[in-house]
């Protein structure tokens, strides 16, 4: 028996999540460019789903499993110069920042808005913009270290996070 689990080891299993460092029970959010929205699923149930905004274009917002490197509460706002807490500031009073495309988690993330409006459309420089309360509720909640999917998908959330491992 120990044989062969080495060997499952070393080569792999053909029943094991597309990614090993997600297991059952694990948290993960999940975000489907394809309909706009975001769930977040832990020890195995989706917890919340809210729509969401995305990409101007299918581009914009990077698609592939992150990991969140940082967060802040009433983020700076770099490009046009705007501090936190301001009511002009797009990015609200939250942001999670993940390292899509090599990045270091200040460029993309989950983060609110002050164009409520904007929800549910493809809208953003690449961003994934969320309603102010479920953003608040997903920092207070998330650990730095937690699995971000984003894709573009017909599959259902629940497929989706059993094919990643944490259902």
């Amino acid at each position: 028996m120990n044989l062969l689990l080495a060997v499952m080891f070393l080569i792999g299993s053909p029943f094991w999540p597309f990614d090993a460092s997600l297991l059952p029970g694990d948290s993960l959010i999940i975000v489907n460019k394809k309909t706009n929205e975001l769930v977040w699923v832990n020890y195995g149930k989706i917890i919340v789903q809210t729509k969401v905004a995305t990409g101007k274009t299918n581009d914009l917002t990077p698609e592939g499993l992150f990991t969140v490197t940082v967060k802040a509460k009433n983020p700076y706002y770099r490009k046009k110069n705007i501090p936190g807490g301001d009511p002009r500031n797009p990015l609200g009073t939250r942001w999670i920042g993940f390292d899509a495309r090599g990045t270091d988690g200040r460029i993309y993330g989950l983060h609110g808005t002050n164009q409520p409006d904007s929800i549910g459309k493809y809208i953003s420089l690449g961003c994934i913009r969320l309603p102010q309360k479920m953003l608040e509720q997903l920092y207070d909640e998330i650990p730095l270290g937690t699995k971000i999917l984003v894709t573009n998908s017909s599959k259902s959330f629940e497929q989706l996070a059993k094919e990643s491992g944490v259902i």
